[in-house]
């Protein structure tokens, strides 16, 4: 019984010493997020100063803007930050508002379902070649360090404007 009482307050001691994906964020308030999908590059502003600019990867078909679900685009447009997801099976990831009214319009009249689950997330836990750019399905992909720190500095409401 003592045994099992040891290995379990060693347990609580090891977790408590490993670092969270939680970071803290003190600096100015980012204001808006851009994404320019044919430079690969993210930033977050605050007004017109850049506080972080990170690589990305797009979905594995990046060039023009989403029209359908499964069609592997990036949405290209105007959107807003709209949910957190700290479970994500990507580390962690922050969803982006996509589809807006005018998507849902334009994949109608194509006879499809525009999709949606659009995030900006990190890497994946098993199946990601690390070779291969651009592997979404749609999504904004940076590491798992890099989420931690955009995690904690981007709110929701954000915008975030993705343009190709």
């Amino acid at each position: 019984m003592r045994f099992v009482a040891l290995l379990m307050a060693a347990a609580i001691a090891l977790s408590a010493c490993s670092p969270s994906k939680f970071k803290r964020y003190n600096g100015p308030q980012v204001t808006q997020v851009l994404v320019d999908k044919s430079d690969r590059k993210m930033w977050l502003l605050h007004g017109t100063k850049a506080l972080a600019e990170f690589d990305v990867d797009l979905g594995f078909a990046p060039v023009g803007h989403k029209e359908f679900e499964g069609d592997g685009k990036t949405p290209e447009g105007v959107y807003f930050i709209d949910r957190r997801n700290p479970n994500s099976a990507f580390h962690l990831s922050i969803g982006i508002s996509y589809p807006n009214d005018q998507d849902r319009a334009k994949a109608a009249a194509l006879g499809e379902s525009p999709g949606g689950d659009i995030f900006i997330h990190g890497g994946p836990v098993l199946f990601k070649d690390k070779n291969k750019a651009d592997w979404t399905a749609g999504c904004i992909s940076v590491t798992n360090k890099e989420m931690e720190r955009i995690y904690a500095m981007v709110q929701d409401g954000t915008p975030i404007y993705i343009r190709q």
